[in-house]
């Protein structure tokens, strides 16, 4: 399948859940990052100012690029100072396995996006079908993002692979020479795990969490409520909790 391919079925999982969840009702949103998430707030943005819903809709961003999304479709933005308690929060995934645990933090914006998700009632996931999978690193093969202080990533990378195998490598940008730097000023590891083995990932985020140094890990554990996913055929497969 096509990237135009991917696209539409990225559009039409986000205008899903936007219109399901997304209602006079709901005052304050979470918005995430990525791709997908860009069509989420096309949605709303319809919503608002071609048919006049939404009018009181608060937006809090998750990221610089969430931020510069409600400037740019000229929503009304809100930030967790002063909107703590979220109605709903809609975000896209890297990965999302059968028990719906979520690999996010591809786009480097895991930390912020995991506290916003963590204040909102309901947290909704949209993606395309490629994102959809029995176990995680079926079709995500980066690894499991994490954020890391820059003084601790050398012990905190030894400390991860003593624990639970595999390779944690540190993020390096593309462009600028040197490691990527998030919007918190942190860098990032990238661990790839042990393919095919069988890991309790509530316990596997719990004890990478407790190192000292670690922000934040891109694994999402019993956070999501519903996953929508746009699926090769134009249809949109719903996943339960």
């Amino acid at each position: 399948m096509d990237d135009i391919a991917l696209d539409a079925a990225k559009k039409t999982a986000a205008r899903t859940a936007v219109d399901q969840w997304v209602t006079e009702d709901t005052k304050i949103l979470g918005i995430g990052s990525g791709s997908t998430v860009v069509y989420a707030v096309q949605r709303i943005a319809e919503r608002v100012w071609k048919e006049g819903e939404l009018t009181d809709l608060i937006c809090v961003p998750s990221s610089y690029q969430a931020r510069h999304l409600i400037l740019d479709y000229n929503l009304n933005l809100g930030d967790l100072d002063r909107n703590p308690n979220i109605d709903v929060a809609i975000d896209g995934a890297d990965e999302v396995d059968r028990h719906m645990v979520l690999i996010k933090g591809g786009g480097g914006c895991l930390l912020q996006e995991k506290v916003v998700a963590s204040c909102a009632k309901h947290f909704i996931v949209v993606a395309d079908y490629t994102k959809n999978s029995i176990r995680l690193g079926e079709q995500w093969c980066r690894g499991v993002p994490i954020e890391v202080a820059p003084m601790a990533y050398v012990p905190i990378k030894l400390h991860i692979e003593a624990l639970f195998g595999g390779e944690a490598s540190l993020r390096m940008a593309k462009v600028k020479a040197g490691p990527i730097v998030t919007d918190n000023g942190n860098f990032l590891l990238d661990w790839k795990f042990i393919a095919n083995r069988e890991y309790d990932w509530d316990e596997v985020n719990r004890a990478i969490t407790l190192i000292p140094g670690v922000l934040e890990t891109g694994l999402f554990v019993n956070m999501a409520h519903k996953c929508y996913y746009g699926m090769a055929n134009g249809s949109v497969k719903v996943q339960n909790k």
